[in-house]
């Protein structure tokens, strides 16, 4: 009898445990499939416009206050950033054509190719933070576990940039939140495995747009902490989105190029 209760017990705490235990792994179907649902949450069908606050703070340094303006044609792949302010920067802006990314600086009038790399605007700030997101389409994703991080259970994701993917870094950390499938915090590596950021994401938010039909998800703020120039964060605000149509050569050297006269 007392054998038979030992063996009944330690029935009773297997099967708690069990109800206890993380879920499965994701597999690799189910990871491309939660990268899909970031992408397609963030990507606009019709036009994107978003007005910027972008602030670096640098021990040592003055800080880097911009304010600048987001468009993006997310079917085509088209996006520019145009700096507003200060009025120094005014009318300098970056411009994709292709898979290129360009610089015009109006004080030289001159156009000049960049890599994915570039900080925007001598930031730590990257072209990708400000564009519509494409990581199931360039990345390789790997199940690392699952996670708490804070009060949040993420899925803990390492991606590996795909062959012919243009990225700031081949190699990313993601956490993902359980329960809305947001982008909690972001760990971006160098070939060699260096760490050379880690941002976070501590709110999103979300606006109805007509032309998707659905609503379209936007990190209400990004925070980005440099992890080489140790003491130096980037904070980006998305201050206001737009979906209305934009003008036809919006995304041209032309049009920005007439924004500094």
């Amino acid at each position: 009898m007392i054998r038979f209760s030992v063996f009944l017990l330690i029935g009773v705490i297997a099967s708690q445990v069990y109800w206890l235990a993380p879920t499965h792994a994701l597999n690799t179907v189910e990871m491309v499939a939660l990268l899909q649902v970031i992408d397609d949450r963030q990507r606009n069908t019709g036009d994107y416009k978003a007005k910027t606050f972008i602030e670096q703070k640098q021990k040592g340094k003055e800080d880097l206050v911009y304010e600048a303006v987001i468009y993006r044609r997310d079917n085509s792949n088209q996006f520019s950033l145009l700096f507003s302010k200060p009025k120094s920067e005014a009318g300098k802006g970056y411009l994709r054509l292709d898979k290129n990314l360009f610089l015009y600086d109006p004080t030289v009038g001159r156009w000049e190719r960049r890599t994915e790399r570039e900080g925007i605007g001598g930031t730590n700030s990257r072209r990708s933070d400000f564009d519509e997101s494409r990581l199931a389409e360039e990345f390789t994703p790997k199940y690392v576990g699952e996670e708490k991080l804070g009060k949040f259970s993420v899925h803990h994701l390492e991606l590996r940039k795909k062959s012919g993917a243009d990225v700031p870094y081949p190699v990313m950390h993601l956490w993902i939140d359980m329960k809305t499938s947001n982008v909690l915090k972001q760990r971006d590596y160098a070939l060699s495995g260096k760490l050379m950021r880690t941002s976070y994401f501590p709110k999103w938010n979300k606006v109805f747009s007509e032309s998707k039909n659905s609503d379209v998800y936007f990190p209400r703020e990004i925070r980005i902490f440099d992890e080489i120039e140790k003491g130096t964060n980037t904070t980006i605000v998305f201050l206001k989105l737009d979906f209305k149509k934009l003008p036809k050569n919006i995304f041209t050297k032309a049009w920005i190029e007439s924004k500094s006269r």
